[in-house]
């Protein structure tokens, strides 16, 4: 099993949630439909943490991975939703064991 994995934590401006989710949502589908390399891409509303998204995404590589950053809909979303943002938190890793395998 291998894969790259990117996790996102965004920590949102009060308030700012129902404008961001419709942006990060529309990333995340393009991201799957239209990106070969992008193999999941979920977005999380953790429980009770009304300004916070969390993403999950698995490419297939580092290089899918690059190339996501450059396509249109992410430019468009990271520039629409920049001022939403309070902070961001980035960790990647290597997929070692899918679950559902």
């Amino acid at each position: 099993m291998s894969g790259y994995v990117v996790m996102v934590d965004f920590r949102l401006r009060p308030g700012t949630l129902r404008s961001f989710r419709p942006l990060v949502d529309l990333n995340a589908r393009l991201s799957v439909q239209q990106e070969p390399g992008c193999r999941r891409f979920d977005v999380v509303e953790p429980d009770d943490e009304t300004d916070r998204i969390t993403l999950y995404e698995i490419y297939d590589d580092r290089a899918a991975f690059d190339a996501h950053m450059k396509t249109r809909h992410f430019l468009a979303f990271d520039a629409e939703s920049a001022e939403m943002v309070a902070s961001k938190t980035v960790t990647t890793g290597s997929l070692v064991c899918e679950g559902s395998s």
